[in-house]
């Protein structure tokens, strides 16, 4: 692996590849100061962005939005697959992009959506599907707000929504499974000293009638994600932090802990297995399809979010697919 990227998020995907066997061989930033420090730290070479791979199979783009088209695209043509964090892109036009690219390399494009990966995310999506016809979904990702990066500038694409909100939709999706979205209602808020939204309340609505209510803060003084799927003849409750736990009916269910050895966020929340989904896939052992974490799941997941916005700003639902434009941030389609 190759890292691009030398912020915070750069440093959990090398401990994760370190506990699944997976050497890193370069970092690049937008900086040679940042990239020598995560390099010194992880103990590989620093690079420039256009010397990646670098010899990896796998590129992981861990580098602002608006750079993730462009270091995907040139990645996949050097004959590397990427994994690409979220959001993946900033527009709708970029994501198609990425998807139209990885449609003609031979290369691999994964979207980290790690939380999919989770020891206790991969129980509770078994225990969903023996529900039968859901009636209700919720899943809440509230946390402090970020004081580091560009997260609270409109240049970065959109607020919390836009960040922390891919995770919530990514879920709901995979609890729904075949069940497909039509529809999305969202309310934003912004506190005065901030110029993007830092709360946010979506409702998605499914073909089937299923509801699910989505809630995005970056105002609370602690983190609580957590997530909750309910039919007539049960209720399965998950949560991911500030503790780890799953219940299926008010009754506890085990969930895989890590070994004393792994870091137990890290393993908690999924980044240890998606980096082994990532090798399965790129070394054959998985085909492409055995995962819909994938770079058209990525694009749907921000379309979902471009449609949130939009409905924000109208304050009306929006049906999907989103016909909005494709050119503009989801910060954009709010105003």
């Amino acid at each position: 692996m190759a890292l691009a990227g030398a912020g915070m998020i750069s440093m959990i995907h090398a401990i994760a590849a370190r506990a699944a066997g997976l050497p890193i061989l370069a970092v690049a930033s937008r900086t040679e100061a940042r990239a020598a420090e995560r390099a010194e730290q992880i103990g590989c070479p620093a690079v420039a962005y256009a010397d990646l791979p670098a010899g990896a199979d796998v590129v992981v783009v861990a580098t602002p939005p608006a750079l993730h088209t462009e270091q995907t695209i040139a990645a996949l043509a050097a004959g590397a697959s990427v994994l690409v964090e979220k959001p993946l892109a900033t527009t709708l036009a970029e994501a198609d992009a990425i998807v139209e690219a990885a449609a003609d390399a031979a290369g691999h494009v994964i979207y980290a959506e790690n939380q999919a990966f989770a020891p206790v995310v991969s129980r509770a999506l078994g225990l969903i599907a023996e529900l039968g016809p859901l009636e209700y979904l919720e899943v809440r990702a509230l946390s402090p707000r970020p004081t580091w990066g560009d997260f609270l500038s409109p240049t970065w694409g959109g607020g919390c929504l836009f960040d922390l909100g891919a995770h919530p939709i990514a879920l709901a999706l995979l609890m729904a499974g075949d069940d497909p979205a039509v529809s999305v209602t969202a309310r934003l808020e912004r506190s005065p000293d901030i110029e993007v939204d830092d709360l946010a309340v979506v409702e998605l609505q499914f073909a089937s009638g299923l509801r699910a209510r989505l809630e995005v803060s970056w105002r609370d003084t602690s983190t609580t994600w957590d997530l909750q799927a309910s039919s007539d003849i049960g209720v399965v409750r998950a949560e991911l932090l500030p503790t780890v736990g799953l219940e299926r009916d008010g009754e506890p269910v085990g969930v895989t802990r890590a070994p004393s050895e792994v870091d137990q966020f890290v393993h908690d929340l999924g980044y240890i297995e998606q980096l082994r989904e990532v090798r399965r896939v790129v070394t054959g052992r998985a085909p492409s399809t055995s995962t819909p974490i994938d770079a058209s799941f990525g694009r749907h997941v921000l379309e979902i979010i471009c449609a949130a916005y939009a409905s924000a700003g109208a304050d009306a639902p929006v049906d999907l697919p989103f016909t909005g434009s494709r050119a503009l941030t989801p910060h954009e389609l709010a105003q």
